[in-house]
């Protein structure tokens, strides 16, 4: 591998295993620092629960729908991403899986806000309500599989906070980097709201966001 730093710009070469040779390039992630305290919009309401008018899937076949005021993925398929784009937000959100199954809300399509079946077990950053990877709930706020359940979570910067059925399990703490899945790495610009629907089933209501002026 060879490469060369210029500013905040890297590029380079590298050789795979079988000798082809393969170019890359990458950009410094910004801090995101944020001098004053966000100043909050109207809320938007993401999902009308008719519809899906204002997401888009992400694969070749849709398996989401909406069944009475309900956006739901009866089976693994394709991820559901929202048309319009956001910076800094408050989002709530409802959601409910059946036993042992898994999903995840991405914050501007890049920070995955876990989403699965581990109530009564240790927590852990993939497990219901961690930052997948990387930020671990300080505590076990899970109900069990097939009870609705609800995310509150504000996003300033990197500066996450996120509240698991009206219970702080991560206060104001720094995001580090992308997660596993997320749609890119340009962190520093504006995002979707993105639901995964490529591990099992789910249902998602009462999406609501509150963006940042």
């Amino acid at each position: 591998m060879e490469g060369k730093v210029d500013g905040d710009h890297l590029s380079g070469t590298m050789n795979d295993n079988a000798g082809n040779k393969l170019t890359f390039t990458a950009n410094r992630a910004p801090l995101l620092h944020r001098t004053s305290e966000p100043k909050w919009g109207s809320p938007i309401t993401l999902f009308n629960g008719k519809d899906l008018t204002g997401w888009k899937p992400t694969g070749a076949t849709n398996q989401w729908q909406a069944v009475d005021g309900i956006l739901t993925s009866p089976k693994s398929g394709s991820n559901l991403v929202t048309t319009a784009t956001f910076t800094d937000f408050k989002l709530h959100i409802e959601f409910r899986y059946p036993k042992g199954s898994n999903s995840g809300v991405y914050l501007r399509g890049r920070y995955e806000v876990q989403v699965e079946d581990t109530a009564g077990e240790e927590p852990a950053s993939d497990h219901l309500g961690g930052i997948y990877g990387f930020l671990t709930p300080n505590q076990d706020a899970a109900k069990p599989a097939g009870q609705w359940q609800s995310f509150d979570v504000v996003l300033v910067g990197r500066i996450v906070t996120v509240t698991l059925n009206g219970k702080t399990i991560i206060s104001e703490q720094i995001i580090p980097g992308i997660t596993g899945g997320a749609l890119d790495s340009d962190e520093g610009a504006p995002g979707p709201i993105y639901l995964q629907g490529d591990h099992g089933p789910i249902e998602y209501r009462n999406i609501i966001l509150t963006p940042a002026k």
